[in-house]
């Protein structure tokens, strides 16, 4: 197994060969350059050093978010155009997993900072546990942009000893020794920033469990929306548009009405290559057997998702979090909403069906219980592909 890795997420840029267990080669170097000029001069030193047949990689790892929005975009336009080039699948791995990923086997929780500007940080919160042949990385709170008190008080109510990685740290050091109730520890300069070796050892771990995409599919996951798209936005409906709600805010889940759809429908449109039209959704508004609900934060819509009710088993029909609004546990939390609610009505079981590709989707329907009980092929148009089914008993 041979993964090729980009991380061009912060200042850092970086690229690694790794094969199995074995790092080949990596490139990685933090100066005045943009990632433009480094990154595929970089990738190409270690072909030519090493003299890599690129036909003999079978994935592209690549650091899929959060970060600088135009080094995303650098990193995410790359790892697409080497995957429609080779015919490789890409393995979109989250920013913040691949840093605390730095900390492999630290008896610590893990706590990855990166500076979001706005006095935010992109953060989340790992830890490592140990079984027979190493560690398994589990994630306590997934990655998002909030401000750094509210990550610290987090911390203090986990209450572990915790150990801090990433370019947040020189930003906020002052305000740890204010805030922080629980022993921590700052990772050394060398283990400190993004590392496409660290991208590359967990793109392994994740193209084993399948968390694969195409090129065709794979997006950079910013948690917000950049000033301009933000600006553009309100400039389109400035009555129901607003920039990004503040993370610190409630998020409420409640039942659709009829003046969701128009935004519900957007956002449809923005998600699904064959999507619902805005009658669709009135007629499930309208439905007896149907129970949709929208998640949103400040009076804007976050996400939606909705079951239709057929012989006490619900069949899960829409499940779309906003592009800016993911890796935040949304749609994990809209979904165990829908089930509660689903229980409440009396259901038993819940199925549903799903793209093969969507490793991402996959992943948080299992954690919520479902497992695969068959392939449906053909299933899906734009692309064609087969759809798992998928059933929670």
């Amino acid at each position: 197994m041979k993964i090729l890795a980009l991380d061009s997420s912060g200042l850092t840029a970086s690229v690694a060969l790794m094969e199995n267990d074995n790092l080949i080669a990596e490139y990685t170097i933090q100066y005045k350059k943009t990632h433009s000029q480094t990154l595929l001069p970089m990738m190409d030193e270690i072909r030519r050093m090493v003299e890599l047949d690129l036909d003999t990689v079978d994935a592209i790892a690549v650091a899929a978010g959060p970060g600088s929005f135009t080094g995303l975009r650098i990193g995410s336009a790359t790892a697409k155009g080497l995957a429609f080039a080779m015919e490789k699948p890409i393995v979109p791995v989250p920013t913040l997993e691949g840093l605390a990923y730095q900390m492999y086997g630290a008896d610590a929780v893990v706590c990855p900072i990166m500076d979001a500007r706005r006095n935010q940080v992109y953060t989340g919160v790992y830890e490592f546990v140990e079984k027979a042949d190493g560690y398994d990385m589990n994630v306590i709170k997934e990655q998002r942009a909030v401000s750094f008190d509210e990550i610290a008080q987090e911390l203090n109510g986990i209450g572990r000893k915790t150990v801090f990685v990433g370019d947040g740290i020189p930003v906020f050091r002052e305000r740890m020794q204010e805030i922080l109730r629980v022993p921590y520890s700052l990772a050394p300069g060398h283990r400190n920033r993004q590392s496409a070796a660290c991208i590359a050892a967990l793109g392994m771990v994740y193209y084993a469990q399948g968390r694969i995409v195409s090129g065709a599919e794979h997006v950079p996951e910013y948690l917000r929306l950049s000033q301009a798209e933000r600006e553009r936005r309100e400039k389109q409906d400035p009555r129901t548009v607003r920039s990004t709600p503040s993370s610190a805010a409630k998020i409420v889940y409640r039942r659709m009405k009829p003046e969701d759809v128009p935004a519900v429908s957007r956002l449809e449109q923005e998600t699904f290559s064959m999507p619902w039209s805005e009658k669709d959704f009135l007629d499930m508004v309208e439905k007896e057997d149907a129970r949709y609900y929208v998640a949103e934060r400040e009076g804007q819509l976050l996400g939606c998702c909705g079951l239709l009710m057929i012989a006490g088993e619900g069949n899960i029909t829409n499940v779309m979090v906003a592009p800016w609004a993911r890796n935040q546990g949304i749609g994990t939390e809209m979904l165990r909403h829908l089930l509660s609610e689903g229980s409440r009505e009396g259901m038993t079981a819940y199925t549903l069906e799903v793209r093969v590709s969507n490793a991402a989707a996959i992943h948080v329907y299992e954690k919520l219980g479902f497992v695969s009980e068959g392939i449906r092929p053909g299933f899906y148009e734009k692309p064609e592909e087969d759809a798992m089914i998928l059933w929670k008993r």
